[in-house]
């Protein structure tokens, strides 16, 4: 219905009634951006929800919002762990004049709501203007202008710099799973300073891989050939490939100083030059 999960579809459809439910007159809408939006969901992604209200939940509402979340990944299933996603009043999500706004934001698998900037992004509105799902309300299109390409190149320009500093904050480097979303992030990154557009973390790689030096091509193969490790804290990275990570995000900040136009970007030479991946396991 919504995704390729019965279970998510389920959980989608009791969650947004009871949402609704608590909103009462001032719900406008549930839509879903992020992965299963760029039709690249799978069991190791969250799933992004943006629920569009007429003013910012509080009081009461607020309340049993935070209720609601707090008892959710409580229950059995894969996906009551999995929800991400926020509350945004329709004002500050129709575009750019709203970033900035604090909307009430449920982290991956947490608790615990909190008023935060994480989902208040032009990313986000991008996603959600071209590729939004809605689970409930009117069409997404009519919420969310449309992003102009410049302005989501600026923003991964100006971000592209400490985007390793900011993943130190949170990312712990002696596992895996972070060497695989720094590497995908970069990417991603790259692909909307090109495009001026959004891709999954999958086809983020694969254009990267089509697009970027070959020397990368290992390191890219082997991002996207262990993403079906999961995230486990205990699997530690593949021997040499945080050395690899540092020197892609080195070279992906330098094509950040670049035009971020198509025609500023190198095609794909012919293979055969060493990687900087160091030994596969």
């Amino acid at each position: 219905m919504f995704t390729p999960y019965r279970e998510l579809d389920a959980l989608l459809a009791d969650f947004v009634g009871t949402v609704r439910g608590i909103l009462g007159d001032t719900f406008v809408g549930a839509y879903l951006q992020g992965s299963f939006a760029l039709g690249a969901g799978d069991l190791h992604s969250d799933c992004d929800f943006i629920v569009a209200t007429t003013v910012l939940p509080s009081g009461a509402a607020e309340a049993e919002l935070r209720r609601l979340h707090d008892a959710i990944p409580t229950r059995p299933g894969h996906w009551t762990k999995h929800l991400e996603g926020s509350y945004a009043d329709t004002t500050s999500l129709r575009g750019a004049p709203g970033l900035g706004v604090r909307w009430l934001f449920c982290d991956h698998g947490h608790r615990e709501l909190t008023w935060d900037t994480h989902c208040n992004s032009l990313h986000t509105r991008w996603i959600l203007r071209n590729h939004g799902i809605t689970v409930a309300g009117p069409p997404i299109s009519g919420l969310v202008d449309e992003v102009p390409p410049q302005p989501m190149r600026e923003a991964m320009r100006t971000m592209l710099p400490g985007l390793m500093d900011g993943l130190r904050t949170w990312a712990r480097f002696d596992m895996a799973w972070a060497q695989r979303y720094a590497v995908t992030a970069y990417c991603r990154a790259l692909f909307t300073l090109h495009t001026g557009e959004v891709a999954s973390k999958r086809g983020a790689l694969e254009w990267a891989r089509a697009h970027l030096d070959p020397m990368w091509h290992l390191l890219l193969d082997q991002v996207i050939e262990d993403r079906n490790r999961g995230f486990d804290p205990a699997d530690p990275p593949r021997p040499g490939s945080i050395d690899a990570m540092h020197a892609f995000a080195a070279y992906a900040v330098c094509h950040g100083h670049a035009d971020g136009s198509p025609g500023s970007w190198s095609e794909p030479e012919e293979p055969g030059r060493t990687s900087p991946q160091g030994e596969r396991r």
